[in-house]
């Protein structure tokens, strides 16, 4: 499965390439358009000296350990959540009857590699709070660690949006309400949020185990919220656990799909 949705990633860029000028200035306006969260942080800070209890550095590593997951997240997976568009044009028809995972079929559709551009950004971004941070090797373990469990938490939840469109097909942005603005909300300390949805994007949707909860534990934090000290270590099993309810989700869309006919 690696082997082919590599196959399919390298088509696709390979016709991207075909068009470098455009290719570089796409790349170039992706880096641009997410600098502008940069520049909110930056405004913000321009003003206080904290946000919710946490200094620009800590800030800045939230927002990069979160960004660096949603974009490789979103550049592997991210096309699922057209789902709709290809359901009403009978293209998911076609997808259903190739010698090939539907599933993979619809991550690798039209593979954008202008995503670089936000990978890039958010490593940069990333990188210059660790240096700001000087985390030690005792707690550094755990970025890796919170970086794939995050791709894999934000893929599911791609996933999950996909498999929604089986049943509102016209209704793409209530997925992205949750990938997308997920994202939004995981580039920030969950202290600014109300109780009620940290609660809910602890114990509900999980994203708090993208970045908040192992990030206490990197930056050597206790729980402003008061939670159980063992969440901190709970990513990977939070991330299995969603990739689980994805896998059946998608595959019970499946089961109910029913052609438009187009």
């Amino acid at each position: 499965m690696v082997r082919t949705y590599a196959l399919l990633a390298w088509t696709w860029m390979r016709a991207s390439a075909q068009y470098p000028v455009s290719l570089a200035l796409l790349t170039l306006g992706s880096l641009a358009v997410n600098a502008l969260d940069i520049l909110a942080i930056w405004v913000i800070f321009s003003h206080t000296t904290t946000l919710g209890g946490f200094a620009l550095p800590e800030v800045m590593f939230l927002y990069g350990t979160a960004g660096v997951s949603f974009a490789v997240a979103d550049m592997l997976f991210g096309n699922v959540d057209r789902l709709s568009t290809h359901i009403r044009s009978g293209g998911f028809d076609i997808m259903l009857i190739r010698p090939a995972a539907a599933f993979l079929q619809m991550a690798v559709d039209r593979f954008n590699v202008q995503r670089f551009g936000r990978i890039t950004q958010a490593a940069v971004v990333l990188g210059l709070a660790l240096a700001g941070l000087e985390v030690p090797w005792s707690r550094a373990w755990m970025i890796p660690v919170m970086i794939v469990c995050g791709v894999v938490i934000f893929a599911s939840i791609f996933a999950i949006a996909g498999a929604t469109q089986f049943l509102l097909i016209n209704a793409p942005e209530v997925a992205n309400a949750f990938t997308y603005g997920g994202s939004s909300l995981t580039q920030y300390p969950l202290t600014v949020y109300g109780s009620e949805l940290v609660r809910a994007v602890t114990f509900v949707v999980p994203l708090a185990f993208v970045n908040w909860q192992p990030a206490l534990l990197v930056l050597g934090r206790d729980d402003p919220l008061g939670l159980p000290h063992w969440l901190r270590y709970a990513s990977p099993l939070a991330a299995v656990a969603l990739a689980t309810v994805a896998m059946l989700a998608w595959r019970a869309g499946i089961r109910r799909y029913r052609s438009t006919g187009s």
